[in-house]
């Protein structure tokens, strides 16, 4: 197996590169909901307000994510840890979100769908690519140049949640988005957890991508009895990854060192 030790990146790593990409993507998905003119709590509209509100800016972001990750060479470091964690059990904590996702999508009222807007509420599921690569991809590996692996975790995790603070400005209630920041950041915190144990970032694009679309999904029409229990089962997953999060850090050694940079 390749290590990271062994493999020649077009650029090499870098903290300030992370951070460029991370506030790019931001300015992107921002700008291109921003010219659509539609306000972030009239989404569940339409499925056009959902399409060019929300699902035109991830389709353009996921593109321009592709070929930057092509161009840094970063696809393996982004997708790949070199080790997985020693720890397993907390595992449980992704576990549990699956579960709050399957009562999410059993309390949505599916009658208020209609073709349009189920098409529109697909592309949503590009948010699990393009908002992982960016945070636990991207941004990860660039951290990982340089910090020790309890700061990749905070601060992934942390700006993953800051990103979301963009919904305010798109018209959410302050409030609403201050909660959505916080829950966005013990997301973060499940997600980081399921790549540190599968050794993979890809499980996490597809929870994250599915999470997303179970939530919005709950907005259409009236939801079910069990859209209670969906929320509480969020909480409880977060707890569990709060406290989890540290054995998967434990003894991590994905710090990617420097090397030399591939030639053409």
């Amino acid at each position: 197996m390749t290590t990271h030790t062994e493999e020649r990146y077009r650029v090499r790593p870098r903290v300030w590169i992370g951070l460029v990409i991370y506030f790019a993507y931001v300015a992107v998905v921002f700008s291109v909901q921003k010219l659509s003119g539609i306000p972030y709590t009239d989404l569940d509209e339409s499925g056009g307000n959902l399409f060019l509100g929300a699902g035109l800016s991830l389709i353009i972001a996921a593109i321009l994510l592709a070929l930057t990750t092509t161009l840094l060479g970063w696809w393996r470091p982004a997708l790949f840890d070199r080790h997985r964690a020693a720890h397993k059990w907390p595992i449980i904590a992704p576990a549990i979100m699956v579960v709050a996702l399957i009562l999410n999508l059993a309390s949505t009222d599916w009658g208020a769908y209609d073709g349009a807007f189920f098409a529109a509420s697909i592309v949503l599921l590009l948010v699990g690519f393009t908002e992982e690569l960016t945070t636990r991809g991207l941004l990860l590996v660039g951290l990982r140049s340089r910090l020790p692996e309890v700061w990749v975790w905070f601060l992934t995790s942390a700006l993953f949640g800051v990103m979301h603070l963009i919904n305010a400005i798109s018209g959410q209630a302050i409030g609403a988005t201050l909660q959505q920041v916080m829950l966005a950041f013990g997301g973060g915190t499940i997600f980081y957890i399921l790549r540190r144990v599968t050794g993979s970032l890809i499980w996490a694009m597809v929870l994250h991508g599915f999470w997303d679309f179970s939530t919005f999904a709950l907005g259409r029409g009236t939801p079910g009895p069990l859209f209670a229990a969906g929320g509480f089962l969020e909480i409880v997953a977060i707890i569990v990854a709060l406290i989890g999060v540290a054995f998967v850090i434990r003894g991590a050694d994905e710090r990617i060192p420097s090397v030399a940079v591939a030639t053409p």
